[in-house]
């Protein structure tokens, strides 16, 4: 499960590359470590085109399953996710490395990008809106929000030995304009593992961050 990753490509890079015909995102800075129910960018699409705006990470859990943001997505089956993977509700969210716990103890971070580089890639997303409580005790956000979560399958062989259970589904750059704007079915076949050989562990260790 990932519930900790960065984007930290400037704010012109990344719409460069997604070619947004919006951002509504203002200032956007580096974000070095991005953690649940935090606030990061995602990229949505309509018949307007591309845009880039903020949304808060993690969907409300469904019904009996506690209070916790779901960040992760892997029953697509379900019909608690089924109505949020249709075109209009599915995303792009960027980043540029993603960290994976190992199941020993103590935990050690690893963090996985293409490179060294730590170009930009996307998860597959899905958003919606959302009316309560979000953020901690100390400091609710209350009112409406827009609240992100993204998909995961099996791990790929980089992947696997850190943490055996899952890895986020990453799309390729030929793969985005798919999960935006295909049939559900079609755009699902892209919940698979990255291709093997091409993600680095660019860091690792309890204090590496992103």
């Amino acid at each position: 499960m990932c519930n900790l990753y960065s984007m930290t490509k400037t704010q012109r890079a990344l719409l460069d590359l997604i070619r947004a015909m919006r951002d509504l995102t203002g200032n956007l800075p580096p974000l070095t470590a991005i953690f649940p129910d935090t606030m990061a960018p995602v990229v949505t699409s309509n018949l307007e085109g591309r845009t880039l705006r903020i949304m808060r990470w993690g969907f409300p859990p469904p019904p009996n399953m506690g209070s916790r943001p779901v960040t992760n997505v892997r029953n697509t089956a379900s019909g608690y996710w089924r109505p949020w993977l249709k075109p209009e509700q599915r995303c792009l969210v960027p980043f540029t490395s993603f960290c994976e716990y190992t199941d020993s103890q103590p935990k050690v971070t690893h963090w996985f990008a293409l490179n060294e580089e730590r170009p930009v890639l996307f998860f597959a997303g899905i958003w919606r809106p959302w009316t309560g409580t979000r953020g901690t005790k100390k400091d609710p956000a209350e009112g409406d929000h827009m609240l992100y979560s993204f998909l995961t399958t099996e791990p790929n062989a980089e992947v696997k030995p850190i943490h055996s259970k899952a890895m986020p589904v990453i799309l390729r750059e030929e793969d985005c304009e798919t999960w935006l704007n295909a049939p559900m079915d079609e755009a699902l076949k892209l919940q698979r593992p990255f291709p093997d050989g091409l993600l680095k562990i660019v860091a690792k260790g309890p204090k590496s961050d992103g």
